[in-house]
C-alpha cells in the first residue's frame, strides 16, 4: 500500500467542487456496471481523498444505507468535504454522464437485442462483473489483515446472506449493533 495514501485525509488541502464533480464524472464514465473497484482506485489511490481504512468504514456505512453503493458514496464523500453542495457536486459528476450513455444505449439495444453477438457480448459482459466484484471485495477486505474481530464479522455477513440467505436488513440489525460493541471493546 502506498504510504501517501495512509494519510489522513483531514490534512490534505481542501477538495473544490469542480473537483468532485469530475473526479466522479470520470468514475461514472470510466466505471460503467463495476463502479466500487474503480471508485476505490480513483479515491483512494488516485485522488487521495480518503485513506484505505476511510474508504472501507465508509463504505461500510454506505452498504448500510437504502440506494446504490456508489451513489451513497459519492453523497457522503461530497458532504463531507463540501457540505450540500458538494454531495451534489459529486453526485450530478456520477450520474450524469452514464445517464445520457443508458439513454443511448438503450435507442441502440431496442434495435439490436434479438442480434446473437449482442446476446453474446452481454453474457461476456455478465462474466467481467463478477470478476470486478471479487477483485473489489479482496481490496475491501485488506484493510481488515490483523483485525480478527472484524474479519469474524465480515465472514458472519458472508455467510448470513450468502449461504443461509437471510436478508440483508436482518443481517444488518444483527451485525451492526455486535461491530459496534467490538469497536467499543477494541478502542478501549
Amino acid at each position: 500500500m502506498d504510504n501517501a495514501s495512509d494519510t489522513s485525509s483531514s490534512s490534505r488541502a481542501p477538495i473544490r467542487l469542480r473537483d468532485l464533480f469530475t473526479g466522479f464524472l470520470g468514475l461514472g464514465l470510466m466505471a460503467f456496471g463495476g463502479a466500487m473497484p474503480l471508485a476505490r482506485r480513483t479515491i483512494v489511490e488516485q485522488r487521495r481523498w480518503l485513506t484505505s481504512d476511510e474508504f472501507t468504514e465508509l463504505l461500510g456505512l454506505c452498504q448500510f444505507l437504502p440506494g446504490g453503493n456508489v451513489i451513497n458514496l459519492s453523497v457522503a464523500i461530497g458532504m463531507r468535504f463540501r457540505g450540500v453542495a458538494g454531495a451534489l457536486a459529486a453526485l450530478l459528476g456520477l450520474i450524469g454522464g452514464p445517464t445520457a450513455i443508458v439513454v443511448a444505449l438503450g435507442v441502440l439495444y431496442e434495435r439490436t437485442q434479438n442480434d446473437p453477438r449482442v446476446q453474446h457480448l452481454f453474457a461476456g459482459l455478465a462474466a467481467a462483473a463478477a470478476g470486478l466484484l471479487v477483485a473489489m471485495a479482496i481490496k475491501v477486505a485488506l484493510p481488515l489483515k490483523g483485525k480478527p474481530a472484524a474479519i469474524a464479522i465480515a465472514v458472519l455477513g458472508f455467510v448470513a446472506i450468502a449461504v443461509l440467505r437471510a436478508p440483508l436488513v436482518v443481517t444488518m440489525l444483527v451485525l451492526t449493533p455486535l461491530s459496534i460493541a467490538v469497536a467499543v471493546r477494541t478502542a478501549r
